[in-house]
């Protein structure tokens, strides 16, 4: 007996779509760019804008009311991203410029976007190479991918609200989002205010800096462009020495915003809504500021007392202020997988190496815009620990989980297992996997790199350590066998790997 399809693929697609043809008034951004500054790629963006819109509109045409349940959630959410990715390195390919030019290499870039990564392929970052148009469409994707084009679609567009809280459970990064409102649109809406109103002040106090003689460098395109991509934890920069290239007094400005990003977006809800103490109230957010400020001392330790003096940052070793600047920066960019730099971080020594590698593991708060494993597993990992030391000495008590006074769920514990477990299995297989087709291709790499290359874009982390992967360098030597894989990492590490898995399943289409 044939088994039948148990997903409406139709309503699926067509939800898809509707998100598609939605995204492609984004072209709009680079299309007012390229009118201020000269139409240098006008035409590239109008042609992208069309295609992305007629296809959104052909799908949408499979079920012009379709009627998602949980199943189609996973699909809608798995492809709109991927097509996100498609479509949005069309302008890449289109304007033929540089290295991102080559397909596999535009679809590396856009995924690393959309996905807030960070990682690059693209060799040369100047206006001489690439139109401004276009590198503001690079760090706008990062923006648009940071909050979500999911929950962007269930706060504007009514349709989607039907399914809205499925899509939103599957897409939000991190074991689940509270629901702020009685109805799901509004809690997206509730949570894209949040991150456009921290966008706007980002942007405003950069542009201030420059008004006011602090920053010459940090005009009004600098600050926008920057403004995408702190928010989101993306760590894209129109400067090819990331942030290194601004001030002093702007790298100290963008470390409290990349914390801000990692720190849940409800809580910033409640404290916009008048309860500040809500903050310290939550034990994800006292367990995040402790991770950083302990990482933040030992690495400015580390660096005060060693030799470490580059031409570009002077003398660090021995120095308070740098020492404290350069790690409070890093570690803020590499726990919630921003990925900005401040300098080439792979000239530390070896334990503060180690110590940057640590805090990639470590991932941002859940509900927030980072990435990697997140605050709240890890926490609960360490609390589920702790209950097992104790049952061993007295087996007979009952002791369960609590978050915030809360008893959670047995098997949310027993979820959050199994996805950390998850996760590291697919890391030592990217290591394994980057490294035997390093060697099949001839490609001299170190073993430092392939770890990183794995971490760095399966946590959506974007740099790593090492001459390739480092926050100077870029991945654009590693074969385009190891580029597919990347991009399926970076797509899968997004959408926190269980949305994409169960699609591979015969369980989820015919069960």
């Amino acid at each position: 007996m044939a088994r039948r399809l148990h997903v409406d693929y139709r309503a699926g697609l067509s939800f898809v779509g509707t998100i598609l043809a939605f995204l492609s008034l984004a072209f709009v951004v680079p299309i007012v760019v390229s009118l201020a500054y000269g139409g240098e790629d006008l035409l590239v963006f109008v042609a992208s804008m069309a295609v992305t819109a007629g296809f959104g509109l052909a799908l949408r045409r499979l079920d012009p009311e379709p009627d998602p349940g949980a199943r189609e959630a996973f699909l809608v959410v798995a492809l709109t991203w991927l097509f996100a990715a498609i479509f949005g390195a069309l302008p890449y390919v289109l304007a033929g410029n540089g290295t991102v030019a080559y397909p596999i290499n535009a679809l590396f870039e856009s995924m690393s976007g959309f996905t807030t990564t960070g990682a690059t392929v693209m060799g040369d970052i100047s206006f001489e190479t690439h139109s401004r148009e276009m590198l503001m469409w690079r760090q706008l994707t990062q923006w648009l991918g940071g909050m979500g084009i999911i929950v962007l679609a269930v706060a504007i567009l009514s349709q989607m609200a039907v399914g809205g809280a499925q899509l939103m459970e599957a897409e939000t990064p991190g074991p689940g989002i509270s629901k702020l409102t009685p109805h799901i649109a509004e809690t997206a809406r509730v949570l894209w205010v949040a991150y456009i109103g921290l966008t706007v002040l980002y942007i405003c106090l950069l542009y201030g800096l420059h008004v006011f003689g602090y920053a010459p460098n940090m005009d009004l395109y600098n600050a926008i462009a920057h403004g995408f991509t702190t928010l989101p934890t993306g760590g894209f920069s129109p400067e090819a020495r990331s942030i290194e290239a601004f001030e002093p007094i702007v790298q100290w400005l963008v470390v409290p915003f990349m914390f801000f990003a990692g720190v849940n977006f409800v809580l910033w809800w409640h404290v916009i809504s008048g309860d500040p103490w809500t903050l310290l109230r939550d034990n994800e957010f006292r367990f995040y500021l402790g991770a950083v400020s302990v990482l933040t001392l030992l690495g400015t330790v580390m660096l005060f007392f060693s030799a470490l003096s580059t031409p570009e940052t002077g003398q660090i070793g021995g120095n308070l202020e740098r020492s404290a600047r350069y790690a409070a920066f890093q570690i803020a960019s590499l726990v919630n997988s921003t990925g900005y730099a401040n300098m080439d971080f792979d000239i530390w020594n070896g334990p503060a190496k180690g110590l940057l590698l640590f805090a990639m593991f470590i991932g941002g708060s859940t509900g927030s815009t980072g990435g990697g494993i997140k605050i709240l597993r890890w926490l609960v990992i360490l609390k589920s620990l702790r209950r097992e030391v104790f049952t061993t000495i007295h087996p007979d008590a009952v002791r369960p989980v609590r978050m915030n006074g809360r008893v959670l769920n047995e098997d949310a514990v027993r979820g959050i297992y199994a996805f950390t477990l998850l996760y590291l299995v697919l890391f030592f297989v990217g290591v394994i996997l980057f490294a035997a087709d390093a060697a099949r291709v001839g490609f001299d790499i170190s073993m430092l790199d392939v770890i990183s290359a794995s971490i760095a874009t399966l946590g959506n982390i974007g740099p790593g350590l090492g001459t390739e992967t480092g926050p100077m360098g870029g991945y654009l030597g590693f074969p385009d066998s190891s580029k597919l894989l990347m991009i399926l990492y970076m797509w899968i590490g997004r959408l926190e790997i269980f949305p994409v898995i169960v699609l591979l399943t015969r369980a989820y289409w015919l069960d």
